[in-house]
């Protein structure tokens, strides 16, 4: 108990005695239940504000020391989710089969506590230490005014999400040999950023690869087309033999140049068949952002809204198209980027290779376009949008019909239009083949699933498209990025401002011979400095 609280009995109710202004006299414990599932008493002054550092100390300790002595009933009671909890903490000793833990509270920052722990799973006969950190955050109950751990599924395992569970016992698919196209085995320990991308293909074609399940601990996701994740095995199955479109040499350079920043991700495929040569992620949720990220793509968006200004014959490469400081649609300013001069003489392909915001602005509003035409152009001729299967789990992009300032806004890559690196490798695919070739990751033949189509685009927008994509990487935004990379090559930069982030993030897409690749770097600035290394890195592997 804390310096200066002293226990007393009132009523029949033991009482803390608490000094110190700001806590009042007293705080009651009675049978009485509060909406957050802690006890409390109707006479009960209920104490406000974030939580001491003394109740975020002492709050943790007490949670994990019940839930050490596999108590899940009373550490359920020192969070603000008792029932969840509760049912969690059971799964952790009963599903989990996880024994003799050992929880080491670590020093806190503010109301965040670190600790360790160490356990043992235990299942016929079998067992193997496991040991991992975790994390939990101490709060204000809402109604009674307790300190108390806010309740995620986290707090068991970082790699829980919500609806998550912790189980041992046979693995719910046989394990994988996932290997590339040339036969290359593809493993974790090599390509740690393929590893939920190989959990997911597990889960989708383990039974159907020829393996036979072992025993482990995994996670067994909420969401039962992502799989599961092994993390101990207690009891080796035998692999079956999977193949996918990826490529190792390709893929290790995408490992590599995501790690020169964080939250990075990109894709590299092979535009004359669609095939997935790279996917990696760098970010500390694992979360597979490359395939399944929902972020404005900035200036390479521009790739689409420069198809349907040709197509729809308001442009072409070589025509008039100026570049004036600033440009209105529908009550909305749009700027260039920091230090681009304006030009009243540009041509539309200069336009594209400096990424010229607002003669993109003015064109959208020429005849011919409507809210409609980007979202026609994307999902017809680039394929976004209709529902792609890759071979897990992906986002397709969308492009919705938009009126008003996001009319302007999509065109640029801003407003309501929402990609991921996957998304924007296919459309460079589709901007230098002129086919659109849905991105797969393991062959359509392997399980029959039927492949996204769309019409394509006409030969002269493609040339076009290529011309200023060539001009953008050997004179433009993406020349210094794809320095050295020879004379085969094209490029879209694009910077996309999200709300409530001081710097944008950071986008950049090329293709050099038959390989095509975007990145996307969060928070990374322009598309040149984050992104643009890294897709050159990966062309320069493929």
């Amino acid at each position: 108990m804390r310096r200066g609280a002293k226990a007393t009995l009132v009523g029949g109710v033991f009482a803390v005695m608490v000094g110190g202004a700001g806590y009042g006299a007293y705080t009651l414990v009675s049978d009485v239940s509060g909406d957050d599932g802690a006890p409390r008493s109707e006479s009960a002054e209920v104490r406000t504000g974030p939580p001491s550092d003394d109740e975020v100390r002492e709050t943790s300790r007490k949670f994990l020391a019940a839930w050490a002595k596999g108590d899940a009933g009373e550490a359920a009671a020192y969070t603000n989710n008792s029932a969840a909890a509760e049912e969690a903490l059971t799964g952790f000793r009963e599903e989990a089969h996880l024994t003799k833990a050992k929880l080491v509270p670590k020093k806190a920052s503010g109301a965040r506590v670190p600790f360790s722990v160490s356990t043992t799973v235990s299942y016929k006969g079998k067992s193997k230490p496991f040991a991992y950190d975790s994390q939990l955050t101490v709060v204000r109950g809402k109604t009674t005014g307790r300190a108390l751990v806010d309740w995620s599924e986290t707090v068991i395992h970082p790699s829980l999400e919500k609806g998550d569970t912790l189980v041992t016992g046979e693995s719910a698919t046989p394990p994988i040999q996932a290997v590339d196209r040339a036969g290359t085995v593809l493993r974790k320990k090599d390509y740690p950023s393929l590893g939920p991308v190989l959990d997911q293909l597990r889960g989708k074609y383990g039974e159907s690869a020829g393996g036979k399940p072992g025993v482990e601990l995994y996670v067994q996701h909420a969401d039962e087309d992502a799989g599961t994740r092994s993390l101990v095995s207690l009891a080796p199955g035998k692999p079956g033999k999977l193949r996918t479109t990826l490529g190792a040499g390709v893929q290790k350079a995408a490992e590599q140049a995501v790690l020169r920043n964080d939250d990075s991700s990109v894709v590299a495929l092979k535009p004359s068949t669609g095939e997935v040569l790279a996917v990696a992620n760098n970010r500390k949720d694992a979360f597979n952002a490359a395939f399944l990220g929902q972020v404005p793509p900035g200036s390479t968006m521009k790739i689409v809204s420069a198809a349907m200004l040709i197509d729809k014959g308001v442009t072409k490469a070589s025509g008039p198209a100026p570049c004036p400081a600033t440009a209105t649609w529908q009550s909305r300013t749009f700027n260039n980027l920091k230090g681009m001069a304006p030009n009243e003489s540009a041509t539309f392909s200069e336009d594209f290779a400096r990424s010229c915001n607002t003669a993109f602005v003015k064109l959208i509003d020429e005849d011919g376009i409507s809210d409609a035409s980007l979202t026609e152009e994307a999902r017809n001729n680039f394929g976004l949008g209709q529902d792609w299967k890759v071979g897990i789990p992906s986002y397709d992009g969308s492009v919705p019909e938009s009126s008003g300032p996001n009319r302007a806004a999509n065109a640029i890559g801003q407003g309501e239009v929402l990609m991921n690196p996957l998304n924007m490798a296919s459309v460079t695919a589709t901007a230098m083949t002129g086919t659109f070739r849905q991105p797969v990751i393991v062959p359509a033949s392997l399980d029959d699933r039927r492949l996204a189509t769309a019409q394509g685009l006409r030969a002269s927008t493609v040339q076009q498209l290529r011309q200023m994509m060539h001009r953008t990487a050997v004179s433009g935004t993406g020349a210094r990025a794809m320095a050295g990379l020879g004379s085969d090559i094209g490029a879209k930069t694009g910077s996309a401002e999200i709300g409530g982030q001081e710097v944008s993030d950071s986008w950049f897409t090329g293709y050099r011979g038959d390989v095509a690749a975007a990145a996307l770097t969060q928070r990374g600035g322009h598309g040149g400095d984050a992104a643009g290394p890294i897709v050159a890195a990966v062309l320069g592997a493929g």
